[in-house]
């Protein structure tokens, strides 16, 4: 029988910022088919913490529809929408109705 040994919570991991340009605190990151979000700043070349799930954010949104609590939304690079597509990746469900005319709303990330 296969075991499996405890690691860590999984609501944030250890993410290494492979780039020259410091990752700030609260910046949206693209992590394979999800989102996580830096923890705290992430200085080049380090490892740091990001946020991947248990977490309500309020973040930027984009486009002109309204998004209903508990619909699936996604993270198109600059913002978050509830249509997926070439270029999206899934960020959660939103956690609060947000109205078409709305540039921001709450996201349960990863959820």
């Amino acid at each position: 029988m296969s075991k499996a040994q405890f690691w860590q919570k999984g609501e944030a991991l250890d993410y290494r910022n492979s780039t020259t340009a410091l990752i700030e605190a609260d910046t949206i990151l693209v992590v394979g088919d999800r989102i996580g979000v830096a923890g705290g700043d992430i200085p080049p070349g380090e490892l740091g913490s990001i946020i991947v799930g248990g977490a309500v954010f309020e973040m930027p949104k984009v486009g002109d529809a309204a998004i209903g609590a508990g619909k699936e939304v996604f993270w198109d690079g600059t913002g978050i929408t509830a249509e997926s597509g070439t270029g999206t990746v899934k960020a959660g469900y939103a956690a609060q109705d947000a109205a078409a005319d709305a540039d921001r709303i709450l996201v349960c990330i990863n959820a």
